[in-house]
């Protein structure tokens, strides 16, 4: 894809010797490609580097997102995360898994057939659990049942990761289950994984689970966990969760050079698209991913019953 002025585009540069990275990217649209680029950050900054510094510029598409393409990558994400247990109920993924996570306990309407006829049944499956019954609802998919409420907005970003160029990073470790150091580096809300998660973490649904970690052998900087699943429509996605940089790390660029390296892992396993979920009020999070590239697919929000 060509480029051109008034473009929204990615800008992978290298920066002067002696900074922190060896490169860095940035978002924006282009205001000169000439012998020297100029992108206009989506913070209002201007960035201006030669042309010998840059190593890819890409033109974004910004075409609206189809509802059979948010169904798809629904349908992928619940094969990356899917829980321990899994039950479809008229148009309704249900997953359960010990209660361990949002999106491994909660039911999604994947099919076009599923409505609200459903929600007793889906009340009654997870209640016979031990657990609350909780809805994903993604955009257009689903609206909040009568009696039940919503929580915060949840981003799902996406990109195409076909010409992807990760940055030069230091090596990283990949096992298809979480050692020591990684559970050790990463928290859920918060706190250490429960023994009743491990399993959950683990599972993956007609695919691939890596847990990539960034670090020396007795020191962790970064960790977080991908998996690669097909969407139905054929496209192979990796999926990145579990995302987290060090306390005592942050702000140095870590958590782009993890995310990298999981999306690079994927892209070994076929996967030519990525995906990720966060808070859509995570500004400093969401900045990080589009600066890897991604860009808003759409939104989705639990819902669990009132009172």
């Amino acid at each position: 894809m060509t480029t051109s002025p008034g473009s929204r585009v990615v800008l992978r540069y290298r920066l002067p010797a002696g900074a922190s990275h060896p490169m860095t990217d940035v978002i924006g649209i282009l205001d000169r490609d000439d012998d020297v680029v100029v992108v206009v950050s989506e913070r209002g900054e201007r960035v201006q580097v030669t042309r010998d510094q840059v190593v890819a510029l890409k033109e974004l598409t910004t075409r609206p997102i189809r509802t059979s393409e948010i169904r798809a990558l629904e349908h992928a994400a619940a094969d990356g995360w899917p829980g321990l247990e899994q039950e479809w109920i008229d148009g309704w993924i249900l997953k359960a898994g010990n209660g361990f996570t949002g999106r491994a306990n909660s039911a999604t309407p994947l099919s076009p057939e599923a409505g609200d006829r459903s929600l007793e049944t889906i009340r009654a499956w997870y209640g016979a659990r031990g657990l609350e019954p909780r809805l994903l609802l993604p955009d257009r998919l689903g609206t909040v049942p009568a009696g039940w409420q919503a929580g915060p907005d949840v981003l799902v970003m996406a990109a195409d990761v076909t010409d992807f160029v990760p940055p030069q990073s230091p090596p990283v470790d990949v096992g298809v289950s979480p050692d020591e150091q990684w559970l050790g580096a990463y928290h859920y809300h918060g706190e250490p994984v429960p023994d009743t998660g491990l399993p959950v973490l683990q599972a993956v649904r007609q695919g691939t689970v890596g847990f990539i970690r960034l670090g020396e052998t007795t020191t962790t900087l970064a960790v977080t966990r991908a998996a690669v699943t097909t969407a139905p429509d054929g496209r192979r996605w990796v999926g990145l969760t579990a995302v987290e940089v060090a306390a005592a790390h942050r702000r140095r660029g870590l958590g782009t050079l993890v995310c990298a390296a999981a999306v690079e892992w994927g892209r070994e396993r076929g996967a030519t698209h990525a995906y990720l979920q966060v808070e859509s009020s995570n500004e400093a999070a969401v900045t990080m991913y589009r600066g890897l590239g991604f860009v808003d697919h759409h939104r989705y929000r639990y819902v669990v019953p009132l009172g």
